[in-house]
C-alpha cells in the first residue's frame, strides 16, 4: 500500500481530529451509495477499501505508539481444524491486513469448502458491512463444524445484531475503525446523507 498519509491527503503531523476529517470527507465520497448505477461504481469501490485500509493502518499505528512498521498479531489466528490448508492461514493473514480483494481471490481458488472456508467468507462480507452475507456463511460454518467455538461466537454476534463480534485474540470491548465508520456512515444514510 502507498504511504496511508498521503491516500488520505493529509501529512504525517495531522492530529486525530484531522485524520477523522480527512477519512469522513473521503468516505462520504466515496461511499457506494453514491455511485448505484453508475459505471464508476467499480473504481469507487476500490478507492473506498484503499480510503479504509488507509484509515485502519493510520489508526492502528497511532494506537500502538506510532509504529511505521505495525504487523497486527490479534485478530483471526488459524483454527485447528483448517492447519491441513495454509491457504486459510493466508486468507486470514490478509484479512488482518485489510487486504479483502487479495483475500476474495485466494478463496476463490480453494476447492475444499468446509466449516473454515465459510466462516473466512463470513468474515470477509462482514469486513465490508454485508452483514446479511456474512450471517448466512457464519451458519453454515456453524452447521458443518457445530464444536467450534470462533465460528459460534461469530454467529451469537450476528444473531445480538453483529456488532460486538471481535475475531479470537482481539481485546473484548474494544471497537476497531471498521466498526465505526460502519456506524457512522449508517448514521449518515438514516439522517439522509445530511450530516444532521
Amino acid at each position: 500500500m502507498n504511504d496511508p498519509y498521503s491516500i488520505l491527503g493529509i501529512p504525517q503531523t495531522a492530529h486525530d481530529d484531522e485524520v477523522k476529517k480527512a477519512y469522513r470527507d473521503l468516505a462520504r465520497k466515496y461511499h457506494p451509495d453514491n455511485y448505484q448505477n453508475n459505471p464508476l461504481a467499480d473504481l469507487a469501490e476500490e478507492k473506498m477499501k484503499e480510503v479504509n485500509e488507509a484509515y485502519d493502518i493510520i489508526t492502528k499505528m497511532r494506537a500502538g505508539g506510532g509504529n511505521s512498521n505495525y504487523r497486527p498479531n490479534n485478530g483471526y489466528q488459524q483454527q485447528q481444524s483448517s492447519a491441513g490448508n495454509p491457504s486459510f492461514a493466508r486468507v486470514r493473514n490478509m484479512i488482518n491486513m485489510g487486504d479483502l480483494v487479495s483475500a476474495e481471490r485466494a478463496m476463490m481458488e480453494i476447492q475444499t469448502k468446509n466449516g473454515e472456508w465459510y466462516f473466512l467468507t463470513g468474515s470477509i462480507a462482514y469486513r465490508k458491512g454485508w452483514l446479511d452475507e456474512a450471517m448466512q456463511n457464519y451458519n453454515i460454518a456453524c452447521q458443518m463444524e457445530p464444536s467450534n467455538m470462533e465460528y459460534r461466537q461469530a454467529m451469537a454476534m450476528m444473531q445480538r445484531g453483529g456488532g460486538a463480534y471481535r475475531p479470537r485474540g482481539q481485546q473484548q470491548g474494544a471497537m476497531d475503525s471498521m466498526d465505526c465508520c460502519t456506524t457512522l456512515m449508517c448514521l449518515n444514510c438514516l439522517c439522509g446523507g445530511n450530516g444532521c
